[in-house]
């Protein structure tokens, strides 16, 4: 029988070996295995359908099965944290949003750093809001709505679909831009918010294009404007609110990144991959249901989008003073 010593030193070393060889040297293959993108959201969200696109482009451009692990809860910190602590071996990727740099901003003692924990590898998407009002409301453009709220001071109600959503935090920083008094009404949810905007029980409401196009075609609701920095090709003729406001922006838009330290071999070629469908005109399409354009970037410009995303949600977190623990 062998010493406890010597055993001891077999598993090290064997444990070693099996470690070294899960992450991909710079001579061996990828992919070889499934690959596993995690969406931490419940199937059929924006992120799901964006990973389920994804996964199966990858496994018809590789032939390796791509499968989606729908990890919801927590505001999407769970899926998030499995994401984060898996190996850094191009095996496991994580459908990154807008939504994530606000949980961010909102919770401080996270188990993981968007900045630190995750490699970017590019953006995928990005998606505008569209402010609406009331048509009774006597405006028909953005500068008229401030001019309206400087005149009537805390008369007039936004509805949201909660407290530190992305509308929400949309139209706080509109407010700070602008110093106009508008009053928050939060919501269960985006409908309802919607349904009390067109009943006239508040004024105003920020809302992806896909939740209000059909109520702004029967004259429900009245778009004033995009909240994106240009103009979007999904409403073209509505102008943007930076044309009023200049240097407003607040999207929805999502990525993929993988684990602090893959391979930069392996971020390349899911980057060139991601690339060469984005370009598609089915992807394309896809993504059209879903209200948003797709856009692709570098790793590195991913990297300094995340950077100055965080910094902007964590200063309008502050300004609303929504910090929480």
């Amino acid at each position: 029988m062998k010493p406890i010593w010597m055993l001891c030193a077999l598993a090290s070393a064997a444990a070693a070996v099996a470690a070294h060889a899960a992450t991909p040297g710079p001579g061996q293959p990828y992919p070889v295995k499934p690959i596993r993108i995690v969406a931490s959201t419940t199937p059929g969200s924006g992120p799901d359908i964006f990973a389920r696109l994804i996964g199966h482009k990858l496994t018809e451009a590789w032939g390796q099965q791509v499968v989606v692990d729908n990890r919801a809860g927590a505001s999407g910190i769970i899926g998030t944290e499995i994401a984060a602590k898996a190996a850094p071996d191009g095996y496991t990727l994580l459908i990154l949003t807008s939504s994530h740099v606000i949980v961010a901003a909102l919770f401080q003692k996270l188990k993981y750093d968007l900045i630190r924990d995750f490699a970017p590898v590019s953006l995928l998407g990005k998606t505008p809001f569209v402010l609406t009002v009331n048509p009774s409301v006597p405006v028909v453009s953005v500068s008229e709505l401030l001019a309206l709220a400087k005149a009537r001071p805390g008369q007039l109600h936004y509805g949201s679909g909660g407290a530190g959503t992305p509308p929400h935090l949309a139209t706080e920083i509109l407010k700070s831009m602008t110093g106009v008094n508008l009053v928050h009404v939060p919501f269960k949810g985006i409908t309802p918010a919607l349904t009390d905007t067109i009943a006239g029980q508040v004024q105003l409401t920020v809302a992806v294009v896909p939740a209000v196009l059909p109520m702004i075609k029967t004259g429900k609701l009245k778009a004033l404007a995009v909240t994106s920095l240009t103009r979007s090709p999904l409403v073209p003729d509505l102008p943007t609110i930076a044309e009023t406001v200049p240097g407003y922006e607040v999207i929805g838009w999502y990525s993929v990144v993988a684990p602090a330290g893959t391979p930069p071999r392996i971020i390349d070629r899911l980057h060139a991959e991601l690339i060469r469908m984005l370009k598609t005109r089915d992807f394309q399409a896809r993504i059209a249901g879903l209200g948003a354009e797709s856009i692709g970037s570098t790793p590195q410009e991913l990297g300094e989008y995340l950077r100055a995303q965080t910094a902007k949600m964590q200063k309008a977190v502050e300004t609303v003073k929504l910090r929480r623990e």
